[in-house]
């Protein structure tokens, strides 16, 4: 079968367009539900009043209720006696007052002079301590008008008004149907690991989510086959089952097996079949016999990205609610990005406030990296028509989060080691709030963004060839004049890491020359590939005789991973990578790895967590587990500057 090709492509404002032009105008039809239940829908028609509150008179206090005109004259020099039973009728909060009163004397006001007499020593007004009939709702008027979003105070409202069941809009209900052969289902009791070339169906659970939080009711489909009658037969069959919705999961690409496009096609009409957006370009939408049909693209942040612009306000628009706009907030980038033009791209950012700035640092990862949302606190949008954006110059950001967590995060920017997430959790459990934000671009990365004041702290192990010393020569030549403060985290073991049993029977860097060894590196300017680079060069060995040295990867769970998959022989990492995943070790080198911190947040509360979780026991234990560390000098300060 030909390939689809993306015949239409329009702009995210052309698609929100058409859809509103076809759908905008209409709505899920209207239900009844007990008051009771009804927080979070929207009425349908106004409500009215059936019963005052109160309706009646009620005390407001405990005491006396009394009539005020029988109480004129008391005073602390002439108290005024009142016969229980006569002129005072003991009340509670919330009684009837008794006929012919029209005020309540505290109880502690109150003085017992005998069993049928009280004494008061100031008077009563009229209505005092007294909650008038009517005070709160009055019978036959508006509570809520047509439209309203009922909340949780709005249910105590309708009971006590006397409304006891309410017409409102129904809620959308949504097909979700996932394609593909190469899909496993998740059942109740698990699945082992999918052999090669499947994977776990996780989109249509996703989507299923983001469907009720968005009001709607989701209904998960079997996965289908990558099958296109199968598909329109399905397709066809839930148009007359009452949906309000369809979405058809993982065919709308450009693949030989992407049939969502002919289906809705052959079923009914296509609206559009390609957005300028990424991620999210494949999503495309139609028409079946009145239903909305839309194509969702197989990538989990195309996905999201597609449901949250074109479907989120759909559901809101056929549920009769506005979409509530998403909160912002101004952010620096980090760095300049590049993009694409004629495309708009929703770029995935963590968010930290370092000084006055709010720093967002962009997070790698394309329309499959379903982590790089996961991560995110924000997402930014650069236009269509522009080329990228440029470090330090303001832009919005759509917030992912409470913007509360943006002043208790620290920003970390440096070389990549496990330890860092063990920091993150373990800081999240223990240090009121803090969070850490860690972004992986190499020690000489963390050293530069110090420098542009964009991050709170480095983490490097920059080996010095002249002297084999760590981090201090660095510190003195980038940084110079700056008053920070160097704080060891961990010592560690580099080596190569090779697949079990090492197959290859690599036992040194010598090896990485040999015809048929497939090496992977680490991105020019981290700490590794400056150990690399410095062992080569002791050994008069030339780089450009290692197939692979030019290959490179930005964390050292990736150059295991690459180690794991084959698509690599051997890889320069820490044990702990190996060890997580079960590779064969060959040590190299010991190593410092520490943290460099600016000064000016040295006595920060964050930074004042970060020393606490370094220094806890608990956290040294969860280190040493990982293999490959000491943390004899964790948390001490080894260098000022």
């Amino acid at each position: 079968m030909a390939r689809n090709v993306y015949l239409d492509m329009i702009s995210l404002e052309e698609a929100k367009q058409r859809l509103e032009t076809r759908f905008g105008a209409r709505r899920v039809p209207q239900t009844r539900v007990a008051s009771a239940q009804s927080s979070g829908r929207v009425l349908a028609e106004p409500v009215f009043a059936r019963t005052s509150s109160p309706g009646y008179h009620a005390a407001a206090m405990d005491g006396i209720a009394v009539l005020a005109e029988t109480t004129y004259g008391a005073s602390e020099g002439r108290p005024k006696t009142l016969i229980l039973g006569e002129t005072a009728f003991p009340v509670n909060t919330g009684h009837r007052l008794p006929d012919g009163c029209d005020a309540v004397i505290m109880i502690e006001a109150v003085h017992e002079v005998s069993e049928t007499e009280r004494e008061i020593e100031s008077p009563a007004f009229p209505f005092q301590h007294v909650r008038k009939m009517g005070e709160d709702i009055v019978a036959t008027e508006l509570l809520f008008p047509t439209g309203y979003r009922l909340t949780p105070y709005c249910v105590g409202a309708l009971i006590t008004a006397g409304i006891f069941e309410v017409v409102v809009l129904g809620l959308p209900r949504v097909l979700i149907l996932p394609t593909g052969s190469e899909l496993v289902a998740l059942t109740e009791e698990g699945m082992p690991q999918p052999e090669p070339g499947r994977i776990f169906e996780s989109n249509s659970h996703m989507l299923a989510a983001m469907v009720e939080r968005d009001g709607g009711i989701a209904v998960r489909h079997p996965i289908l086959k990558d099958d296109p009658e199968a598909i329109k037969a399905r397709v066809r069959q839930a148009a007359t089952e009452g949906f309000d919705l369809l979405l058809i999961i993982g065919g709308s690409s450009a693949g030989t097996e992407d049939y969502a496009r002919q289906v809705v096609s052959e079923c009914g009409t296509l609206l559009f079949h390609g957005v300028t957006i990424m991620p999210g370009k494949p999503v495309l939408a139609g028409e079946v016999d009145t239903m909305p049909v839309f194509g969702m693209p197989g990538y989990p942040v195309s996905t999201i990205v597609a449901f949250e612009q074109c479907l989120s306000p759909l559901l809101a628009s056929l549920a009769g609610r506005p979409q509530e706009p998403k909160a912002t907030l101004a952010v620096t980038p980090s760095r300049k990005v590049a993009s694409k033009l004629g495309v708009e791209e929703f770029l995935r950012v963590k968010l930290g406030r370092v000084g006055a700035t709010t720093i967002a640092t962009p997070i790698a990862g394309g329309a499959g990296t379903l982590t790089s949302i996961t991560e995110a606190d924000g997402m930014v949008r650069i236009p269509a028509h522009v080329e990228g954006l440029a470090a330090g110059v303001e832009v919005a950001c759509e917030l992912l989060g409470p913007a509360s967590d943006v002043d208790r995060t620290l920003v970390v920017v440096g070389s990549h080691d496990n330890t860092l997430d063990v920091i993150a959790d373990e800081i999240r459990r223990t240090g009121g709030g803090v969070r850490l934000s860690s972004s992986h671009v190499g020690s000489m990365g963390g050293i530069m963004a110090l420098k542009r004041r964009v991050c709170h702290l480095a983490g490097i192990h920059l080996l010095d060839p002249s002297d084999g010393s760590y981090n201090r020569s660095y510190v003195k030549k980038y940084l110079p004049g700056r008053a920070l403060t160097l704080v060891n985290l961990v010592t560690r073991q580099q080596g190569l890491m090779v697949a079990k049993g090492n197959p290859k029977g690599i036992t040194g860097i010598e090896d990485l020359t040999r015809q048929g060894v497939r090496f992977i590196n680490r991105q020019a300017g981290s700490g590794t590939r400056i150990l690399l680079d410095y062992r080569l060069k002791a050994l008069g060995m030339d780089d450009k005789l290692i197939d692979g040295y030019t290959r490179d990867e930005y964390t050292h769970m990736s150059v295991a991973v690459a180690v794991l998959s084959g698509t690599a022989d051997a890889g320069l990492g820490i044990y702990a990578a190996a060890r997580a995943l079960d590779l064969d070790f060959i040590p190299v080198v010991t190593e410092q790895y520490e943290l460099l911190i600016d000064n000016d947040y040295i006595k920060s509360p964050m930074v004042d967590a970060l020393f606490t979780t370094l220094r806890a026991q608990h956290f040294k234990e969860r280190v040493l587990a990982l293999g490959g560390y000491s943390t004899e000098m964790t948390g001490e300060v080894v260098a000022t500057f």
